[in-house]
């Protein structure tokens, strides 16, 4: 490996890091629960592009696998979230009805 491609991964890893940091800081300060979603989300890419860089870096190709999993989880929870803070603020608009409200309600015959 050439000496600029071990300075630029060295950089590239340090900065990864530093974006890191200041992810993480966001998720304790963030203000509302969507600032939250959108920084853990965030600190799953900068994992995944750290985990390429590090691969790169050791010159061993199986660190990507690790990267494309955590890749297609990440996106699964970020879908969660979406659904759950969509979920929260209709119910709190009063938009729909709870899942747990209608499920006691169901069967009963609603012209007695």
């Amino acid at each position: 490996m050439s000496a600029f491609l071990v300075w630029a991964t060295d950089l590239t890893l340090a900065l990864l890091l530093l974006g890191l940091l200041f992810t993480v800081i966001r998720l304790l300060l963030g203000p509302s629960l969507p600032d939250r979603v959108v920084s853990l989300d965030l600190i799953s890419v900068l994992l995944i592009a750290f985990i390429a860089a590090f691969s790169i870096k050791n010159d061993d190709p199986m660190f990507m696998n690790v990267g494309l999993a955590l890749g297609l989880i990440s996106f699964l929870s970020t879908v969660a979230f979406a659904r759950y803070i969509g979920r929260r603020r209709a119910v709190e608009k009063k938009e729909c009805v709870p899942i747990e409200k209608s499920f006691d309600d169901w069967g009963q015959d609603s012209n007695a």
